[in-house]
């Protein structure tokens, strides 16, 4: 095991054989091995889905982080129960 893989983890890369899944270690480590699906598309899809990296999507997920403090701000200012005046409470029990 190389250093970095000690350090930050296996850097994992999948491929296909037929019905046949072969990964291995990026960083040259040696780690390998293989796993045997039923069909060749089912081994193609689980190589597909490990090959995807977190860096891939970075901007898709953006307006959850970037609409953070927003919604922060919208909880507290909200009105708590006790500063809402008469009229004003939305519970249907009364």
């Amino acid at each position: 095991m190389s250093g970095a893989c000690r350090l930050l983890g296996h850097r994992m890369t999948f491929g296909t054989d037929g019905a046949v899944m072969h990964f291995h270690c990026e960083r040259g480590c040696g780690t390998t091995g293989y796993k045997t699906y039923p069909t060749a598309a089912d081994a193609a899809r689980y190589a597909g889905a490990f090959n995807r990296r977190d860096s891939d999507d970075l901007g898709k997920r953006a307006p959850l982080l970037g609409l953070l403090p927003l919604r922060l701000w919208r909880l507290i200012r909200r009105p708590s129960p006790a500063r809402r005046g008469p009229g004003q409470d939305p519970s249907p029990a009364e």
